[in-house]
């Protein structure tokens, strides 16, 4: 219901371990909701400063202090729940969650990771994807289900692969890509377009047509010339 005019923002709470990179990128975004919060099971976590320095209300709950995971996410539940969010978002919370934790926010909670799942779920993404040799790693944005890293994923970016990458530069890059991508798919949330469905299914309305191809490395002048040719005549 709107008050003096002005409609009620949604609230958002997230919930982090570290330095707060994706954090300080939605606060950047300037989207339409009010960061309730920003908890953390790390008393060092950079991102609390972030979060104090603009006002936003800070918790602290140390994983150490519970004796399962059990209890630590029935306190981590009940910080949460004080501030009734809209939308729960992990933003490098290095904890596997309780399924009765996950169900309990079902469809409105989500995780980004570094990888372009459901390839390089877990830990090490950048290395393994050097390792196995792919042309194209990236992130993705998903829901979180008791599936680890294995929800129903709502948004991905990629980038290439170059010859003479190693962890810290392809991390960079994908790094870049994430402080794009949580955003938007917050803001789709936020607006509307972005649910969960009864069937375990993304529901995602109103948004462009993504490109049809990527290549990487790309083809040769040649090669590009031909397939331009074959796609044209199929769309004939």
């Amino acid at each position: 219901m709107p008050i003096d005019g002005l409609d009620i923002l949604k609230s958002i709470v997230i919930v982090i371990s570290g330095r707060g990179s994706n954090l300080a990128a939605i606060m950047r975004a300037g989207l339409p909701a009010r960061i309730a919060a920003v908890i953390s099971n790390r008393a060092d976590a950079a991102g609390l400063a972030l979060a104090r320095e603009a006002g936003i209300a800070t918790a602290v709950l140390d994983n150490r202090d519970f004796g399962s995971r059990e209890e630590f996410d029935a306190a981590l539940a009940a910080h949460i729940d004080r501030h009734a969010p809209d939308l729960l978002v992990l933003a490098g919370f290095m904890r596997v969650l309780t399924d009765g934790f996950v169900e309990r926010y079902r469809g409105r909670l989500i995780n980004i990771h570094p990888s372009l799942l459901p390839a390089f779920g877990g830990l090490a993404t950048h290395r393994r994807a050097l390792e196995a040799g792919v042309r194209i790693h990236g992130c993705t944005v998903h829901f979180v289900t008791a599936d680890l890293d294995g929800g129903p994923i709502i948004a991905q970016a990629a980038v290439s692969v170059l010859p003479d990458d190693d962890e810290t530069a392809l991390a960079a890059r994908v790094l870049a890509q994430e402080h794009r991508l949580y955003p938007q798919a917050i803001r789709w949330f936020l607006d509307g377009r972005l649910t969960l469905g009864d069937d375990g299914r993304t529901r995602l309305s109103d948004v462009a047509a993504p490109a049809q191809c990527l290549l990487a490395p790309p083809l040769d002048r040649a090669s590009a010339a031909i397939g331009s040719s074959d796609a044209d005549g199929a769309a004939g």
